[in-house]
């Protein structure tokens, strides 16, 4: 956390500004907060594909004994692939 900011919850670390919302309501507080301007980038685009049940159980399987999510795991195949073909 930033030193100089103050937080309504008074925390000293993210999470316990977590667990103080997580038991409070920011309408109890409303007077304290103030407005602030932001710009936030939300052009990222997710596209879905279908793919085969026994290939999804098999993935999933796989990217569980790696630790990681299927979704990362194909991700990162998928990458490797057109890197793969683009240099050939």
């Amino acid at each position: 956390m930033s030193k100089g900011k103050t937080s309504i919850s008074n925390a000293r670390s993210y999470k316990e500004i977590g667990e103080f919302w997580d038991s409070h309501e920011i309408a109890d507080y409303w007077d304290q907060t103030y407005a602030v301007d932001a710009e936030f980038d939300i052009r990222s685009e997710v596209m879905f594909y279908s793919l085969d049940a026994d290939l999804s159980a098999r993935l999933h399987s796989i990217a569980r004994r790696r630790g990681v999510s299927p979704e990362t795991l194909l991700n990162l195949w998928v990458q490797e692939k057109l890197q793969s073909e683009i240099s050939s």
